[in-house]
């Protein structure tokens, strides 16, 4: 006996033990689809391995050309086996190329028992002996190679991309167990597989003179999934350990659970969907007034609870049971005092393994404290003087109080779960909310009012709200606008008052332009009656006329814009130049009460927003003043008007600062104030409205108007205005 006698029909026994052993493995446990698999390739390979064996001990070349015919189906077979292998254990290689290579190699078997003695040979024309260790011979076949196997050829090349694919796939998880896995089965079966189509193209074409065997390499691919299987056994083995340790580690976990359950409170139960009974922890027996183990039919149990929520707590079984798994419900437990307790229960559902509810397991909670917070916030939020709406994080609202069913003209029901953005539209609210600005709500018949909303998120059981403040305005705004049209009326008051004090400056300042124009006029006709007559002459005097015409008008535009009663229009404004033009329409009046102006004007101030004509009324006003304080004076009549950027703590950023100072009699140390009130006078003939209207313009303004006294004598008049960079809202103050 030689060791091909010994080694062969081994590896066929191995093979075939081991396809047994996991056939019964499998019988056992048929979800491991892998390990029948296997036990197929195994016994595959344990069929090669007889006709191997046979062939080696064929005496003539038509019996070996029969045998090597017949070895070629297991060899298909375990092809396609090793394929699925790879698919079930790494769920990897690209599924074409898997069946692609599997669907080649059985294609093969066509011309295999078609063409030629088999696919490797087309005839075998003799059969050489050699002798092997042992002293005994064995046969190797010499003949002319079948083109058709090329097939086989391709089928083993695609074989040994699939391989390669699932390698690359699983690497590219990065589970270092899973590499090391597919690099050890699909590695191993790269190399065997190229190893043994090499050895047989060799054999068949001459160019090694050795056995026809492949059963070797099929072999040694058995042994590898043989040992992958195993790990399978470890891993059970260990994990029955762990499961019986982490059973160990479950029990105490429970009693730790229940001991943190009754310090906190909580009450586990469960409630068996087959029996459809309870079952309750000491704290919840306590509650129902049950006998601690004691277990409760359905029935019993509603009959504990109050009636308004028995359908609750069975629409929240049935939503678990048949949706969610989860269970969540609050209700009311009456109390033997007439008390009122109120309870809330989670839980979620187990099932069989058919996946039918078998049982819910959770916990109760007394949350009586919590529910009547909850009750006495309600009463404070419907007591609220502004509606409030309390809105969840979707939206929705969830709490509405009286006052927003009188601002929305909605009942409080069709409030709750409506959208928040059905009254206060995002449209018109977006960037307002929460700062409070003015939005326009939506009231239930589409009219719309208008409101101020403020709010604040709060946390309720660990979710977030939104509580909202929503304040109507309207009536605010009405009086606001009735109070501006009072104003309105005032300022022109003040104006028209004003008119008798700049009469007199107004025929002065007409008077020059007016004679100029009626000089040039009289020179041009001089002109024209000259022989010939002077025209260019006559052109010169017509462009004065028209020049001095231009300055009258300005002039009396002036006036008129000062007591046109219009509506306030903000614009962006340079002060020095509204400084400028109040002087150049009081010029003659300064110069003919004696009274030097002196400028200080700053360069690069910051622009304003504001009102021009109301401005110039302001400062006509603070002049004119000024001009009067000075009227006992005989000599050293001066007046400063000074404009800068004041900088120091106080002023909200960038600012202007007007000052008009005299060398007057001053104000009086407590009228420094009081002057600013209307109908206050420090004039004999004063009506004590001027300066009222000016602080009235300057808070529209948003800027502070004061007076000071000079040292050693006069008075300075202030004023400060906001710069452009913070417009004001617009309204109508003055």
């Amino acid at each position: 006996m030689n060791w091909i006698d010994i080694v062969w029909p081994m590896m066929g026994a191995t093979s075939l033990t081991l396809g047994l052993i996991y056939l019964l493995v499998w019988l056992r446990e048929r979800t491991q689809l892998s390990q029948l698999v296997f036990s197929f390739a195994a016994i595959s390979v344990c069929a090669l391995s007889i006709f191997e064996l046979l062939a080696m001990r064929a005496d003539t070349p038509a019996e070996y050309a029969l045998i090597l015919r017949w070895a070629h189906p297991p060899v298909a077979l375990a092809i396609v086996l090793l394929v699925i292998f790879v698919r079930l254990r790494f769920h990897a290689g690209r599924p074409w190329l898997g069946i692609a290579a599997g669907g080649l190699r059985v294609a093969s078997l066509f011309p295999n028992f078609l063409t030629g003695a088999n696919i490797n040979f087309q005839s075998i024309d003799a059969l050489n002996f050699i002798r092997v260790w042992g002293g005994d011979t064995v046969a190797i076949p010499v003949g002319d190679p079948n083109p058709w196997m090329l097939l086989a050829q391709l089928s083993n090349l695609l074989l040994v991309l699939f391989f390669l694919d699932a390698i690359v796939t699983v690497w590219r998880r990065g589970n270092a167990d899973e590499r090391r896995r597919v690099v050890l089965v699909c590695g191993s079966m790269v190399l065997f597989v190229v190893s043994a189509a090499s050895w047989t193209i060799l054999v068949v074409l001459g160019r090694v003179h050795g056995l026809l065997t492949v059963n070797l390499a099929f072999f040694s691919v058995i042994m590898v999934m043989s040992y992958e299987l195993a790990g399978d056994v470890i891993r059970s083995t260990r994990l029955a350990r762990q499961l019986a340790d982490s059973e160990s580690d479950l029990r105490k976990s429970e009693q730790r659970m229940q001991l943190a359950a009754q310090a906190a409170g909580l009450s586990l139960w469960t409630w068996d969907l087959d029996s459809d009974e309870s079952w309750f922890t000491e704290p919840g027996n306590t509650r129902l007034g049950l006998v601690v183990g004691e277990h409760i039919a359905r029935d019993s149990f509603l009959a504990r609870i109050h009636p308004e929520d028995r359908q609750v707590i069975l629409q929240s079984l049935d939503e678990a049971v048949h949706r969610t798994g989860e269970y969540a419900c609050e209700f009311r437990l009456p109390q033997p005092d007439g008390s009122m307790r109120w309870l809330a229960a989670w839980g979620s559902v187990e099932y069989t393994a058919l996946g039918a509810p078998h049982l819910i397991r959770g916990v109760i909670l007394d949350i009586t404290e919590r529910r009547q917070a909850e009750e006495r916030f309600r009463l404070v939020v419907d007591g609220a003087p502004t509606a409030m709406l309390m809105v969840d994080g979707e939206g929705h609202i969830t709490l509405a109080n009286v006052r927003a069913e009188r601002v929305f003209g909605y009942s409080r029901a069709e409030l709750l779960d409506k959208s928040i953005d059905t009254l206060v539209p995002t449209s018109s609210s977006a960037g307002a909310i929460g700062i409070g600005r003015t939005v326009f709500g939506r009231r239930s018949d589409g009219s719309e009012v208008p409101v101020e909303v403020e709010i604040n998120p709060i946390w309720i059981a660990d979710k977030l709200f939104t509580l909202a403040s929503i304040t109507d305005i309207s009536e605010r705004l009405r009086n606001e606008r009735e109070a501006a049209l009072q104003r309105d009326e005032l300022a022109h008051l003040s104006r028209v008052a004003m008119l008798g004090e700049i009469a007199g400056s107004l025929a002065h300042e007409l008077n020059q332009p007016l004679t100029a124009v009626l000089s040039n006029a009289q020179a041009a006709l001089r002109f024209l009656q000259r022989a010939p007559p002077d025209l260019a002459e006559v052109r010169d005097c017509l462009v004065h006329v028209v020049d001095n015409d231009k300055r009258a008008g300005e002039v009396i535009r002036r006036l008129r814009s000062m007591l046109r009663k219009e509506q306030v229009n903000y614009q962006e404004l340079e002060i020095n130049e509204v400084v400028q033009d109040v002087l150049r329409l009081i010029r003659s009046h300064v110069v003919d009460r004696n009274i030097d102006v002196t400028l200080d004007l700053a360069s690069d101030l910051p622009t304003i927003r504001g009102d021009r004509v109301q401005l110039q009324q302001v400062l006509l006003n603070l002049m004119i003043n000024a001009c009067d304080a000075m009227d006992a004076l005989r000599t050293g009549r001066s007046m400063t008007v000074r404009t800068h950027s004041p900088a120091g703590p106080g002023v909200p950023g960038p600012a202007i600062n007007v000052t008009i100072s005299d060398l007057g009699r001053g104000i009086p140390a407590d009228e420094l104030e009081r002057i600013f009130t209307p109908f206050v006078s420090t004039k004999a003939d004063g009506m004590g409205l001027g300066l009222a209207v000016c602080r009235t313009i300057i808070l529209a303004h948003r800027g502070r108007l004061w007076a000071t006294n000079n040292t050693p004598r006069g008075a300075t008049l202030h004023f400060t205005l906001p710069s452009y960079a913070t417009p004001p809202v617009p309204c109508k103050d003055a």
